[in-house]
């Protein structure tokens, strides 16, 4: 019998996106979707072990492989213009 997956919150973080904060959204997501490491991988046509460093944090992972697991997963990452950051301090 396959162990059940135990599903991780959304993190409550604020402030600026770290490897480690994407990582737990990333983590978070798979979980509460009930799917293992191995079927996400296979579902975002990454590599087991690709998907595990990004869940961890740990270094050489391809950007564009970020995005295609975060955009599978319906994880939306949004620029902010700094335009827009200047003008809400006035």
């Amino acid at each position: 019998m396959a162990n059940k997956i135990k599903s991780l919150p959304t993190p409550k973080d604020k402030g600026p996106l770290t490897a480690k904060l994407l990582g737990q959204y990333v983590k978070a997501r798979r979980t509460q979707s009930n799917l293992r490491l191995e079927d996400t991988a296979l579902l975002c046509n990454v590599a087991k072990d690709t998907l595990s460093k990004i869940e961890n944090a740990r270094g050489g992972v391809r950007f564009e492989n970020i995005l295609h697991v975060c955009q599978m997963l319906g994880i939306e990452l949004k620029v902010v213009p700094w335009e827009h950051k200047l003008e809400k301090k006035s």
